[in-house]
């Protein structure tokens, strides 16, 4: 597959529009391009959904996702800058007796980074599994990346580095939910990139959750997975990364590469969910919002490009999950109709030191939101083994 035409230097860069496009068609994220261009625009507050339920276990995102409990925002501070982190937590207030006089265990819901990560793809997920009767309290909280979803997005340096340290300061941090508990009484699931930096952060000894659940992990961004990392590519990377960070001409090349309505929903179709059905007009336009906000390039610039990926190899990826044996118990969780290349990532931890358990649902590259119930339905499964 050619790569996109780009020039020698970031002010002159440019792209074959038709190559570009096929190209990105292929890439296993949700990155999309438009050749109009879009100023920024300013952001509602995140709409919520009223609840509903189902008693199949293939339910999917036509469903809409539950109300939650409560939204907050807190201030991260990282060097010189102080970001609006906003997070929202989950709890049941139709729990029986016994349930509610349990003690209470939390779960740190981390969504899948991409340009449109976002609370939403664990609403669903977060609701079944609190509104359970068990011998376990069990309370959510879902957290928006810096410069993704509804956090701010300043224009920071963002890499692998950076994302590690927000969710340990939002863990370590006494006015979190997570941060008011102790090691023992929380867990942490994870999509893709996500699900991989809590395992990285995990190994360094710099967290000790009770308990990882890594749902569709991947460690590669788009275009490292597709074309590498030799030294060739690195310089187009840096070159592409640094057109998107630029003033006015950022936009435009963001706007050709990621933020399109038409585009976003061709990616959501080809390989986010499994089945195209699922992808509804509300879905598009909520997470296209996403991608016109101020500063929405920054972080996107920095996944697309490889800066977030928690490591360099499959070699490493496997070494990551191998240094939880003995110490934390990990599920992983992979799906049947990933893009190729990522599904070969999730299968090398088939049987893999380190993964406690391994299973397989329906879904691609977001089944926490495609498929709400079967997910959960899995990793509830596992916290009951675990506790």
């Amino acid at each position: 597959m050619a790569s996109p035409a780009i020039s020698s230097s970031p002010s002159s860069l440019t792209f074959s529009t038709k190559r570009h496009y096929y190209y990105l068609s292929k890439v296993s994220s949700t990155f999309t391009f438009s050749c109009s261009i879009k100023k920024p625009k300013a952001m509602a507050k995140p709409k919520v959904a009223s609840s509903s339920s189902s008693s199949s276990l293939e339910i999917s995102v036509t469903s809409e996702p539950p109300l939650p409990s409560k939204t907050s925002n807190w201030q991260w501070n990282f060097k010189d800058t102080s970001v609006n982190i906003y997070y929202e937590q989950h709890d049941s207030d139709t729990k029986d007796d016994d349930t509610a006089a349990q003690p209470t265990k939390h779960i740190l819901f981390m969504p899948t980074i991409s340009d449109v990560s976002t609370v939403q793809e664990w609403r669903s997920v977060a609701s079944h599994i609190v509104q359970r009767q068990a011998n376990v309290n069990w309370s959510a909280t879902i957290v928006d990346w810096p410069g993704l979803g509804y956090s701010d997005r300043p224009k920071m340096d963002y890499n692998a580095h950076l994302m590690e340290q927000f969710m340990l300061d939002f863990i370590h941090a006494t006015d979190t939910p997570i941060g008011s508990s102790n090691e023992k009484d929380f867990v942490i699931f994870g999509g893709g990139h996500a699900a991989t930096i809590a395992v990285r952060a995990a190994k360094k000894g710099l967290v000790k959750p009770a308990a990882i659940a890594a749902v569709a992990p991947t460690w590669a961004g788009p275009l490292p997975i597709v074309f590498g990392r030799d030294s060739t590519m690195e310089t187009r990377y840096g070159l592409l990364r640094g057109t998107l960070r630029a003033p006015g001409l950022g936009w435009m090349a963001y706007n050709m590469i990621v933020s399109n309505v038409k585009a976003i929903k061709s990616q959501y179709k080809s390989h986010v969910y499994a089945n195209p059905a699922n992808v509804t007009p509300e879905i598009i336009e909520s997470r296209y919002e996403l991608t016109t906000r101020n500063g929405a390039r920054y972080a996107p610039a920095a996944f697309l490009t490889g800066l977030l990926d928690p490591v360099n190899s499959r070699e490493d990826f496997l070494e990551l999950f191998a240094a939880m044996e003995g110490k934390i118990p990990v599920l992983v969780v992979s799906t049947k109709g990933c893009p190729k290349r990522s599904k070969a990532e999730m299968e090398a931890l088939r049987g893999a030191k380190g993964v406690s358990k391994f299973v397989e649902v329906p879904g691609a590259l977001l089944p926490q939101e495609e498929y709400p119930t079967m997910v959960s339905e899995e990793l509830y499964r596992f916290l009951q083994e675990t506790f």
